[in-house]
């Protein structure tokens, strides 16, 4: 087995037990209480479902940087519909369905703007795309968060209670039923073998017959749902719409990809690994709060472990290619 193949399949896994048992010296035991590790869990969810559309977007060589502004809409299309007495199954519905929409006008721009010549990067169109969404969050909210009435989405990410035991949040159990449902479409469906098809070589993927642009729209369109997903249970763990939440947290999302196994090259990802890399950046980020590191020790801690995903990324590659 390659090197570069070894790191892809234990280096994330490895990488987690011992940044873990770091902070469990820096922290102490009840870094590993059952209550710790289910707000790891928690936390998980919302970074998770987001990494996994991510997963399919980069394995076609794509990016995505409009992931927390559209996590950012969805919480403020939620609050609103429940302030006008929405059901919160319809208000849940349609703030995925914005994303969604989000996701389309980003797949749509990029391919778009490549099919005219123009040769825009996707990372230049998200990133526009980034702040166009999170605009339209602040305009939506008049640039205010949003109360909204309780209900049973603010339980979406709280530990329930029946018959004496104690119940995994649904959020979760969603998470778990999003990555099954993501893995399986990526090993065994022909959208998933189409996307690591052009990330691994997008002219030999077109000359194969493979419908490039429609499938970068699509991939676009899924990976904003789960955003929005993820913004559904963002909401659910601050009961409000804040229109300025998420800021920063697609860097998180990408380095949970790429830590676990996803290239920046596309034609690789895996479902398991992001989950893993999703998992490390929330005990980085929660084992710095615990420590009492400032804030500033946290983004520089969080800025260190992408540059190093990056890095490693790069080298993965290399090793592949000796």
């Amino acid at each position: 087995m390659r090197a570069g193949e070894l790191i892809s399949r234990g280096g994330p896994l490895l990488g987690l037990v011992l940044v873990g048992a770091l902070f469990g010296a820096l922290v102490g035991p009840q870094f590993f209480s059952p209550a710790n590790l289910e707000l790891i869990a928690r936390q998980t969810a919302i970074v998770g479902t987001a990494a996994l559309g991510m997963t399919l977007v980069i394995a076609a060589a794509g990016i995505d940087l409009s992931v927390g502004s559209v996590i950012s809409l969805s919480t403020v299309v939620i609050a609103l519909l429940l302030r006008h007495e929405a059901s919160p199954a319809a208000a849940a519905a349609t703030g995925i369905a914005a994303a969604a929409l989000c996701g389309l006008a980003t797949g749509v721009l990029v391919t778009g703007l490549l099919v005219t010549g123009l040769r825009v990067v996707p990372f230049i169109v998200t990133l526009g795309m980034m702040l166009l969404v999170r605009g339209a969050a602040k305009g939506l909210a008049d640039e205010r968060r949003i109360e909204a009435p309780v209900t049973w989405l603010n339980d979406l990410l709280r530990t329930q209670a029946l018959g004496g035991g104690v119940l995994l949040p649904t959020g979760i159990w969603i998470l778990v039923a999003m990555a099954l449902v993501v893995a399986a479409v990526l090993r065994y469906t022909r959208f998933g073998r189409h996307l690591l098809a052009i990330g691994s070589n997008e002219r030999t993927a077109r000359l194969c017959g493979v419908r490039v642009e429609l499938c970068k729209i699509a991939v676009y369109t899924v990976a904003a749902a789960l955003a929005g997903l993820a913004g559904v249970m963002q909401f659910a763990k601050l009961s409000v719409g804040d229109p300025t939440v998420a800021v920063g947290l697609e860097l998180d999302v990408i380095a949970a990809v790429i830590i676990g196994g996803g290239s920046l090259s596309g034609g690789k990802g895996t479902v398991f690994g992001t989950l893993v890399g999703a998992v490390l950046m929330t005990v980085i980020q929660i084992g710095c709060s615990q420590r009492g590191f400032p804030n500033w020790v946290q983004q520089i801690v969080t800025g260190g472990v992408i540059v190093a995903a990056v890095a490693l990324d790069r080298w993965r590659q290399g090793a592949q290619a000796t």
